[in-house]
């Protein structure tokens, strides 16, 4: 039986129809309230959740300090947003970048110390957050929530590796 008649079979109503829930919206709605929630919970400790975000990122893999294409990727941001981030935090100390060692093209990202206060202070009000907005899923639900989210997560990169 061919795809579009066996999605058509389970599911007799056309993705697009102005009753159905929308992939897109609903992901922007979620990614946009959380990251607004974020951000106003944070503004006293002076970064953005693109900085914690950063500042976690340097955290969790304190080797010789990731690249700024290591962290576009993680980030899933492209190379201005990222260098445009970057000079920022350089500028309040949050970070340093260095030359990397075998690329003159490249630079290595360290956290400084007032990255790592700053880091920590806001780590705590992301756990809360999460913990209040996952909380809406209840716990037997959490993990597989997250699990289908990954999975639509990387059908989105894919996408965008076959354009």
């Amino acid at each position: 039986m061919p795809r579009k008649k066996a999605i058509a079979e389970n599911n007799p109503v056309p993705i697009d129809s102005p009753g159905q829930r929308r992939l897109p919206p609903l992901l922007r709605r979620a990614w946009y309230s959380l990251n607004q929630a974020f951000r106003r919970r944070i503004s006293h400790i002076g970064i953005t959740p693109d900085q914690f975000t950063i500042l976690r990122w340097l955290i969790e893999d304190e080797s010789l300090g990731l690249t700024q294409r290591q962290l576009g990727e993680l980030m899933s941001s492209d190379p201005n947003t990222i260098t445009s981030l970057l000079t920022r935090m350089e500028n309040f100390d949050l970070i340093q970048r260095k030359p990397h060692e075998t690329d003159r093209r490249s630079k290595r990202i360290r956290i400084r110390p007032a990255g790592r206060k700053a880091y920590q202070r806001a780590r705590l009000v992301a756990i809360e957050l999460q913990s209040e907005v996952m909380g809406s899923l209840g716990v037997d639900n959490r993990e597989d929530f997250l699990a289908t989210l990954e999975a639509v997560a990387d059908a989105c990169r894919d996408a965008v590796d076959v354009s």
